[in-house]
């Protein structure tokens, strides 16, 4: 057999192989053989078809059976011989087989070439402490406040900003009429049909940003059981198009009155918030809540910060059926994460083929590092057991309230297995490599 390797690119090669005429021909020879067991042809009992009919009448189906035979072997022999691994199925095109001739073909494929991680100890990394300033524990403590507030019954006064508001309302809204090229003075533009829906028992929050312009302002200082009648023009760039540059009338009764109440941060806030003796031992709590949360934040960008100056040292463009696989993965991760928040990703306002196109930069560094930690571990002889993959599928299940079975049945389906086994690989050497890293400490 003849092989040629012809560099394209320092990632993606050409293999021009030539299989000898006897070595096709013989494959023939086998290939017609099975088909006179099985052929039936007209004229001719089962298993007893001449060789010279069958390679008439099958011969396309023959040759391409010879080829579907040979190709594969050929050239997994041929990369095994050079120590080539590619990265992907190799694509083969040109293909020329003739009884009696050489089978001729092209294999293209992409590999990795040597990778050369340096120095470890080269690798720098700042010591970011997970600090948490007093400031924050007093924002928390504020918002623990805003999500314990009740709304309390108004007794004595009107209608204030902040008050949440219970309102039977009558909305009239006209729909649009093209205007006349002449309206005469003191005379009003004609109006369309008007539209009129009614809501009892809506609460409005009074100074929410989803009000209608000047709505708020007509309620403030009215009582329980008022009513009013008043008019909204809506500006002619209001965001719903539906509703620009109209007038809409509203008639409203005041049913509730209500204001929102935040309990003072004491003992006794805390003490209803949990087990907590008081005001101390709820801020000593919020406080080591931060500075863990803080912690893995630090941890984070520490990790990440490795993985840069580790990709910034493959200088080779990465294969691109790796960087496609990683901006496709990128994909569906954010519409998977779209439809835990009961997002339908078709109804979203996204421009997919955009949105894709912006994950080349960060999926080839995101490449560039995990080629980079595969040579590590490989030089390193860094390795996961059966236990860690098995511990970790626990993990996935607690998470997910699903059981260990479950959670390995669909990864097994899914081929995830061999992934996250993969990735617990990658930590276990970016943890090698934090061992390695020099420290210095953060300014």
């Amino acid at each position: 057999m003849k092989t040629e390797f012809i560099d394209v690119s320092e990632t993606q090669k050409n293999l021009v192989v030539e299989i000898p005429s006897t070595v096709v021909d013989a494959e023939i020879d086998k290939v017609a053989r099975d088909y006179s067991k099985a052929a039936r042809v007209p004229g001719f009992r089962p298993g007893k078809v001449p060789a010279k009919v069958v390679r008439q009448r099958f011969r396309d189906q023959i040759l391409h059976d010879v080829a579907h035979g040979l190709i594969p072997r050929a050239v997994d022999e041929a990369l095994r011989e050079r120590g080539v691994e590619p990265v992907d199925t190799p694509d083969i095109r040109d293909v020329v087989v003739e009884e009696g001739q050489p089978l001729k073909f092209t294999a293209t494929f992409e590999t990795v070439p040597p990778i050369e991680p340096g120095d470890y100890s080269t690798i720098t990394i700042q010591q970011k402490k997970g600090a948490v300033a007093e400031s924050a524990v007093d924002e928390a403590l504020e918002n623990l406040r805003e999500r314990a507030a009740r709304y309390e019954p108004v007794v004595g006064r009107g209608i204030e900003k902040g008050d949440s508001v219970v309102l039977d309302l009558i909305r009239t809204a006209y729909a649009k009429k093209e205007e006349p090229l002449v309206v005469l003075a003191g005379e009003e533009p004609p109006k369309g049909e008007p539209q009129t829906d009614k809501h009892d028992g809506v609460t409005v929050e009074i100074g929410a940003a989803a009000n209608p312009p000047g709505f708020d302002q007509e309620l403030v200082g009215m009582r329980e059981g008022n009513q009013k009648t008043f008019d909204v023009t809506y500006p002619a760039d209001y965001a719903v198009p539906e509703l620009a540059a109209t007038t809409v009338t509203y008639s409203v009764q005041v049913k509730a009155i209500r204001q929102r109440v935040v309990p003072p941060l004491d003992d006794e806030f805390a003490k209803d918030l949990g087990e907590f003796e008081n005001l101390e031992a709820l801020r000593a709590r919020v406080r080591g809540d931060l500075e863990h949360e803080a912690q893995h934040e630090a941890e984070r960008e520490t990790r990440s910060d490795l993985l840069k100056q580790l990709a910034s040292r493959v200088t080779f463009e990465v294969p691109a059926s790796l960087l496609e696989r990683e901006m496709d993965r990128r994909m569906e991760e954010f519409v998977r994460r779209l439809m835990d928040q009961n997002i339908d990703p078709m109804k979203v306002n996204v421009n997919w083929d955009e949105f894709r196109e912006k994950q080349r930069d960060a999926a080839s560094e995101a490449v560039r590092s995990a080629l980079a930690l595969d040579e590590v571990a490989r030089r390193e002889h860094i390795t996961v057991v059966d236990e860690e993959v098995e511990a970790e599928v626990e993990r996935f299940a607690e998470r997910s309230g699903r059981t260990a079975a479950a959670v390995r049945a669909r990864l097994e389906k899914e081929g995830g297995i061999a992934r996250l086994y993969s990735g617990l690989r990658r930590e276990k050497t970016v943890d090698f490599l934090l061992s390695r890293a020099t420290k210095i400490a953060a300014a």
